[in-house]
């Protein structure tokens, strides 16, 4: 297999890994620390319109899920590819980024887990996957 096309197998991968991982914390998460009472949490429309009845701990699953999903994430493009394995584990947290910026626009969550979000879970995470993801065995 050429190199090219591991280095966009791995970019693949990792998406997907991450992703998945991300999902299945969010919907883990919400069965472990259930949302507020009367807060519609199956649709954006429904976030929307109960994000204010959030208290700072139903916002630790979104969190992790974020960080754990790119984490992991670049840590699979990392040990996949064949060079440049910090520049692709940072194209995945570039991609998760990209989407959780998204999601600051599309739901009002408060500033200090918007800001802490966005600093710390994906482009550090995205890092330190790769960094992991180069340790040879």
């Amino acid at each position: 297999m050429s190199p090219q096309v591991r280095n966009i197998l791995a970019l693949v991968a990792g998406l997907l890994i991450g992703v998945m991982i991300n999902m299945g914390i969010v919907i883990l998460g919400s069965s472990i620390i259930p949302p507020p009472e009367g807060a519609n949490v199956t649709t954006t429309e429904g976030l929307q319109a109960s994000m204010h009845f959030f208290k700072p701990i139903n916002f630790l699953a979104p969190f992790l899920a974020h960080a754990i999903g790119t984490l992991a994430g670049a840590f699979i493009t990392a040990r996949i590819s064949t060079d440049r394995k910090i520049v692709y584990a940072l194209a995945i947290g570039v991609f998760f980024l990209a989407g959780g910026a998204s999601m600051v626009f599309q739901l009002p969550a408060p500033l200090w887990f918007e800001s802490i979000d966005l600093i710390l879970a994906y482009l550090p995470m995205a890092y330190i996957g790769g960094k992991l993801g180069m340790i040879k065995k």
